[in-house]
């Protein structure tokens, strides 16, 4: 392949998470500072924010602790950069660096742009790691880097890759994953396992309102069921939040359904997560488990999360290029 000399900076868009148990509460505050999560305007937002991150803190660091102290989600987008920023550079780009740049944490969006100005980048490529569009996940990232570089004269520069729900790379690397968590399954068992996928759960309302994601992600679920045949699949969410109407079932509800259904073998998919985060390690692994089994599912395996799988990486490097014709 052609070598090309132009400058390009690749920022890979994603939430971020606390570094610390100190961070949790100011993490969480930045979250709910945020117009795309709460809605109000911001003399109610801030006291607001104040509120719900002091109270939602003492509940979710313990939380964290069980799972390192930390969100890992920073450190693996960080490795996702580096390894992507390799595969480009194997591909034939010998002017090109791939950084994070997070909505909630460090480095900050903000950061990450201050970064790519220093640089004198000729593009920018915004790539989110959200595989299905969401106003309150994708559209906030872009609303604060738009922001950011439109300050800076720099909007001219960004190409945005805002979704790929059904790219096939990134279908192939799913389905790999859970072809290997039912590797793990007895043979006997294996026919009979019901493959789960647990999506973040957004409000009812924001899909009223016209949001894509609950159409990508089922888009994503039938996908990947195609390369995987003809097995018992259902999609589900986790991580309610607040007295609102969030999509249906929760997870917990699937898991009791399927205990009704004779407490089958279950595999459970992050499907909306690319980057293992407190909602696989704690939520997955260890809350509904511990409800799956009170359930008597007594087999609950969770498919590994992408993270810098190298097909998985093959298929950012692809959607990168798609941007560079």
């Amino acid at each position: 392949m052609e070598h090309r000399s132009s400058s390009i900076a690749v920022l890979l868009l994603n939430m971020g998470g606390p570094d610390s148990l100190l961070a949790v509460k100011p993490f969480l505050e930045n979250l709910f500072s945020d117009p795309a999560i709460t809605g109000l305007p911001r003399f109610l937002r801030q006291p607001l924010a104040a509120m719900l991150s002091s109270s939602r803190a003492k509940k979710v660091t313990p939380r964290y602790d069980l799972i390192g102290g930390r969100s890992p989600l920073n450190s693996i987008t960080k490795k996702q950069c580096d390894v992507l920023e390799s595969e480009l550079t194997d591909r034939g780009l010998d002017s090109i660096s791939v950084r994070p740049a997070l909505r909630y944490w460090h480095p900050f969006i903000s950061e990450s742009a201050a970064w790519v100005r220093e640089k004198e980048v000729e593009k920018i490529i915004a790539l989110s790691l959200y595989p299905q569009f969401c106003r309150a996940t994708t559209g906030t990232c872009l609303d604060e880097l738009k922001s950011t570089l439109g300050a800076n004269d720099m909007l001219h520069m960004v190409e945005v890759v805002d979704r790929w729900p059904v790219n096939p790379g990134y279908i192939g690397a799913l389905a790999g994953t859970i072809t290997e968590a039912l590797q793990s399954i007895p043979e006997p068992e294996r026919d009979d396992t019901v493959i789960l996928f647990s999506a973040h759960g957004v409000p009812q309302s924001l899909i009223r309102k016209g949001d894509p994601y609950l159409a990508e992600t089922t888009q994503t679920v039938k996908s990947v069921m195609r390369i995987l045949g003809d097995r018992p699949n259902t999609l589900a969410f986790q991580s309610r939040l607040g007295p609102v109407k969030w999509l249906e079932p929760s997870l917990s509800d699937a898991l009791a359904q399927l205990a009704k259904k004779g407490k089958p073998p279950v595999v459970v998919v992050p499907v909306s997560f690319v980057s293992d985060n407190i909602e696989t390690l704690y939520e997955l692994d260890i809350q509904h488990k511990e409800i799956a089994e009170g359930l008597g599912i007594k087999t609950y395996v969770r498919a590994p999360t992408l993270n810098t799988r190298p097909d998985f990486i093959a298929a950012l490097a692809d959607l990168v290029f798609a941007k560079l014709k």
